[in-house]
C-alpha cells in the first residue's frame, strides 16, 4: 500500500517566523533597539535579498497573503514559495547576526 502524502501547511509555525513578524509589527518608538532591529531588518530586506525574495517576503509579512495566493501570482507550487521563504528568513538572520 503507497504511503499517502503529507499535507501541505499554509503558515510557518516555528519561532523564527513568530519572531520576524513581531520585529515588523508596529515596534514601540520609545524603544531604541526594536527601531533599530526594524530599520535593519528593512535594509537588509532590501539590499541583500534577491528580488524574488524581496517581493515575496513583501507579500507574506507585510501584505499579509497567504502562501497559496502567492504561490498562484507567481504560478508556481506552495513548496516552492516556502523554500524561497525560509532561504530568504536564513540570509536576513545570517546578515543580522553580523551587524548585531
Amino acid at each position: 500500500m503507497p504511503k499517502s502524502r503529507e499535507r501541505y501547511s499554509d503558515s510557518f509555525s516555528g519561532k523564527t517566523d513568530i519572531e520576524i513578524r513581531k520585529i515588523l509589527s508596529e515596534c514601540d518608538e520609545s524603544d531604541e533597539k526594536a527601531v533599530r532591529t526594524k530599520k535593519l531588518m528593512l535594509n537588509v530586506i532590501n539590499n541583500e535579498l534577491t528580488s524574488r525574495q524581496k517581493h515575496i517576503i513583501m507579500l507574506y509579512y507585510f501584505c499579509g497573503m497567504s502562501i497559496k495566493d502567492i504561490a498562484v501570482r507567481f504560478s508556481v507550487t506552495p513548496q516552492n514559495i516556502s523554500a524561497i521563504i525560509k532561504r530568504a528568513r536564513i540570509r536576513l538572520y545570517r546578515v543580522l547576526k553580523y551587524y548585531m
